[in-house]
């Protein structure tokens, strides 16, 4: 039997755009993401999809773009 990864906060990434970088980190892990990660624009990234990781692309300090995995 394969093992059923773990559920993913009922949360839209795009509620995330626009606010403060640290703040936006606060409010995903009281939503319950246990990973998020806050890139630069244009940072080179892996590709892997991970369960339960919230990525920020942050621009002044502001979230400009949010996504699943």
């Amino acid at each position: 039997m394969a093992p059923t990864p773990p559920a993913e906060p009922d949360d839209s990434p795009d509620a995330y755009v626009g606010l403060e970088a640290g703040r936006a980190e606060r409010l995903a892990r009281e939503r319950g993401w246990p990973t998020v990660r806050a890139l630069p624009p244009g940072a080179i990234i892996t590709m892997e999809y991970r369960v339960g990781r919230l990525n920020f692309e942050v621009k002044g300090g502001l979230v400009a773009r949010a996504w699943k995995g």
